[in-house]
């Protein structure tokens, strides 16, 4: 299995992050949009690295499917055929209040504006004209001044984040792959995702074998307890931040922690943020995370996905594991056979 891992970094200090993790045998560099662009970076560090290069996830609703297509075209050139566009919809209050953006059926945007980029990208691929037209945006005018022409590595994957079975179906349906949300368990994965996955891959009349499924995973590594005591102390907070989100309460649910989500919610509201993770218990680590040592955390990894994905996206959150576990990480995740069965 192939180990994708953040490229989190000040702009400045891209290209020597960049070649650290290249160094320790990782396979690909994701950004997400936090605290700094999400397409920036990895235009920085594409002429100079090898490494698979995605967006997980560039928000979607306040851009055009046009600015999309743009940024995935010139990455996937920059990186030489090594990109991969990952949208995602995010919650309402962030559409509205962060971005300034219009909230309404998100589905159903998602939907329509990977199927908009696809379009815009086919187009410039083939040279057929443009003629994209949906309820919530259009694209019929592409004059050759504006026109790239065909990529030479092939029009870039783009994949749809998501956890609600809508959602998934909607990926399913529409987008080269799903990027599987990091606040998920096993059971909510095998009885709500891959359904979902499923039934919006038939309603499309496409195959699992040509769908990628990309996971996305909180992990706690370490080989002491005191390394292990600190990144289970970063991983319980980002839970105990996952579970305070009503999009969310369907995993709690499944998993029987379902009255934890207003308490956590109500605290979050107040910003009492410091005391959300006592609410989070040893059970509810080893259900959402997986933890222990690269090896450990390889096989958890491995029986909770090895059927249907061949490569997984691995946070740390709240610390840095040291480099020598994230070299041991990714020869473990490397060893292991996957498929383990035939999809």
């Amino acid at each position: 299995m192939r180990l994708d891992i953040q490229l989190a970094a000040r702009p400045d200090q891209l290209l020597t992050r960049a070649a650290e993790f290249a160094a320790l045998g990782v396979d690909g560099l994701f950004t997400f949009e936090g605290a700094h662009d999400v397409f920036v970076p990895l235009a920085a560090v594409a002429p100079t690295t090898d490494l698979d290069l995605m967006t997980n996830v560039a928000v979607a609703p306040p851009r055009s499917p046009l600015h999309a297509a743009h940024a995935a075209y010139d990455l996937h050139l920059l990186s030489r055929g090594r990109f991969r566009l990952g949208l995602g919809s995010q919650i309402r209050p962030h559409i509205e209040h962060r971005y300034g953006a219009t909230w309404s059926r998100p589905a159903a945007r998602m939907g329509e504006f990977v199927t908009a980029v696809k379009a815009i990208l086919n187009a410039w691929q083939t040279g057929e004209p443009l003629n994209f037209r949906g309820e919530f945006t259009r694209h019929t005018l592409m004059p050759p001044a504006f026109h790239p022409g065909p990529n030479p590595y092939g029009p870039p994957p783009v994949l749809l984040g998501a956890l609600g079975p809508i959602m998934t179906r909607t990926a399913a349906a529409t987008a080269d792959g799903l990027l599987v949300m990091p606040f998920n368990s096993a059971k909510h994965f095998r009885d709500r995702t891959m359904p979902a996955v499923h039934h919006g891959l038939n309603r499309a009349g496409r195959d699992l074998a040509d769908f990628a499924i990309i996971p996305q995973v909180m992990a706690a590594i370490g080989r002491t307890q005191e390394e292990l005591d600190q990144a289970l102390t970063g991983v319980r907070k980002l839970i105990a931040f996952y579970a305070s989100t009503p999009a969310y309460l369907p995993v709690l649910e499944i998993e029987g922690h379902a009255h934890l989500q207003p308490t956590l919610d109500a605290m979050a509201k107040r910003a009492a943020y410091q005391d959300m993770s006592d609410h989070i218990d040893d059970s509810m680590l080893e259900t959402f995370a997986v933890l222990g040592t690269p090896e450990d955390c390889a096989t958890a990894i491995r029986a909770r996905f090895g059927d249907v994905a061949d490569r997984v996206c691995v946070y740390f959150p709240g610390y840095t594991p040291a480099p020598e576990h994230l070299a041991d990480l990714a020869v473990a995740l490397h060893a292991l056979q996957y498929p383990i069965t035939p999809r």
